[in-house]
């Protein structure tokens, strides 16, 4: 526990360098390891990247057994600090929040994304509950001896029906950011935002590090720096990139073209070896 603890507070400190880290998340060992020979300082996985290579939807479809033995080896495969996105902890209520919880840290990761969505009936928590469920998590990490970082994701804006102009959501993203912030989260994730007003009215506003999801629309790396957001994650953009090429070269080959693509490649066996070896 000690070393996870240990990755835990490096973790803490990526997000507080005043300086702007981007983090492509990974779905398997092999993604690890090429983000480690990149000299990336952080991992992190992507819900929707591991289900969908596990052939399920994204939205707690895949067993959060094969969730746990995921994180497993990605965790045991580098001695970075590795943080999961678990979607809501396949958890509805508060017994079970604490059972998957416990078995989520246990596999050693030191960070979690969680949403404030309730996927058993595909509503969005109210503010204390979502409160709550932060307060258990920090409670049941500090008996664990380990400062969980939690990126708290909130869904506002992929519920449309719920909030009826552009003003009530950012009062709604505010509202939720400093209750989360006040509940013990680490860092507010307002999924789907884009607009660059609202995304230095929240900086400021909330005054914790901003989680920006890499989407078309949202402004460049550079002015999001510059707007002291802290982390931007990939989602499942990284994988989308992987499977663009694959499609690309696929579609190649079924016209006999292609060879040259696979032949001077320079992503060879041995390279990929090295990586695991790394």
């Amino acid at each position: 526990m000690a070393a996870q603890q240990k990755k835990a507070e490096q973790f803490y400190q990526l997000h507080h360098t005043g300086k702007l880290f981007i983090l492509p998340n990974i779905w398997d060992v092999l993604g690890v390891k090429l983000l480690e020979s990149l000299d990336y300082k952080a991992i992190a996985t992507a819900s929707a990247s591991i289900a969908y290579s596990n052939g399920f939807d994204d939205g707690e479809n895949i067993p959060f057994e094969n969730v746990l033995s995921t994180l497993k080896n990605i965790v045991n495969s580098t001695s970075l600090p590795v943080t999961a996105d678990i979607e809501s902890c396949y958890a509805n209520d508060e017994i079970q929040l604490e059972k998957n919880i416990k078995q989520i840290i246990a596999t050693g990761i030191v960070g979690i994304n969680i949403e404030d969505s309730n996927h058993s009936n595909h509503t969005l928590n109210s503010i204390e509950i979502q409160c709550n469920r932060i307060k258990l998590i920090k409670r049941v990490a500090k008996e664990m001896n380990v400062s969980l970082f939690i990126n708290a994701r909130t869904d506002v804006l992929l519920y449309n029906n719920l909030f009826s102009t552009s003003e009530v959501k950012l009062s709604e993203l505010m509202k939720r950011g400093l209750a989360y912030k006040e509940a013990g989260a680490n860092c507010f994730f307002p999924i789907a935002l884009r607009n660059v007003e609202d995304i230095e009215a929240l900086v400021n506003g909330l005054k914790m590090p901003i989680n920006i999801l890499a989407l078309p629309g949202i402004p460049d790396f550079t002015i999001l720096d510059k707007l002291g957001v802290a982390r931007v994650s990939l989602g499942p953009g990284l994988l989308k990139y992987a499977i663009k090429a694959m499609k690309s070269l696929a579609t190649e080959l079924k016209e006999y073209n292609g060879l040259s693509l696979i032949t001077e490649n320079e992503i060879t066996s041995n390279y990929l070896k090295s990586l695991i070896h790394h």
